[in-house]
């Protein structure tokens, strides 16, 4: 999966913006970052709790949580791991941004 793939397929979901941030790519719903590009060949999606926990357990090889991430809402995909797994993963962080801006 490239970054123009997840581009693809964030665009096919309600809302979803892209915008660069700090250089990256990086895409939004409401405001709320769902993911941005990260270090060479990954992706930070912004999903934490039991969904989180999950992915990573269900598909180490294509996730994990860096160390200074452990406490914050936050995976990181590479994305040349399984691409129905990230693109689960982004779906979601989607829909968990779109659920926190109904419910603020």
């Amino acid at each position: 999966m490239t970054l123009d793939d997840v581009d693809e397929y964030l665009r096919t979901l309600d809302g979803v913006r892209t915008r660069r941030t700090d250089g990256r790519r990086a895409w939004y719903v409401d405001g709320l970052l769902v993911a941005r590009a990260d270090a060479a060949g990954t992706l930070l999606v912004r999903l934490g709790g039991r969904d989180r926990e999950q992915l990573v357990s269900a598909h180490p090889g294509t996730f994990g949580v860096p160390p200074r991430w452990e406490a914050h809402a936050k995976l990181q995909a590479d994305l040349a791991g399984d691409d129905d797994a990230v693109r689960r993963s982004l779906r979601l962080a989607w829909e968990r941004q779109r659920s926190a801006r109904a419910g603020s």
